[in-house]
């Protein structure tokens, strides 16, 4: 009788703990999903990793006639000096997205526990 009541309590919590966090749940599927696709798609083949600006600049002289070369930018890029300014750059630019990103789940989730305690 004892261990019944412990399934049955057992039982309980989890269904309460996936209720409450079934957000982080599907977060978490997406993001496996998202992997698994992603390997998917990208074990096989010969892949030429390109990006859009060099598809776009070949169809735009393809289009005019004119060499890629003779196309500039209305905002010049700012190369940086070396490559050790490039990595941190990027690092801090993907801290920033990190904070941003981790201060608007906490802000969801302060939201729902507000929302449950009276």
């Amino acid at each position: 009788m004892k261990e019944n009541v412990q399934e049955t309590e057992l039982t309980t919590q989890r269904g309460r703990l996936i209720r409450d966090h079934k957000l982080e749940i599907i977060t978490l599927l997406a993001v496996l999903g998202f992997i698994m696709l992603f390997l998917a798609v990208s074990s096989g083949g010969d892949h030429m990793f390109r990006g859009s600006d060099d598809l776009g600049s070949e169809k735009i002289a393809e289009l005019t006639g004119r060499p890629v070369e003779s196309f500039s930018p209305l905002i010049p890029q700012y190369t940086p000096p070396s490559g050790e300014i490039e990595a941190t750059l990027f690092a801090l630019q993907a801290a920033g997205g990190g904070i941003i990103l981790g201060l608007i789940i906490g802000y969801w989730i302060g939201q729902r526990r507000t929302r449950q305690d009276p």
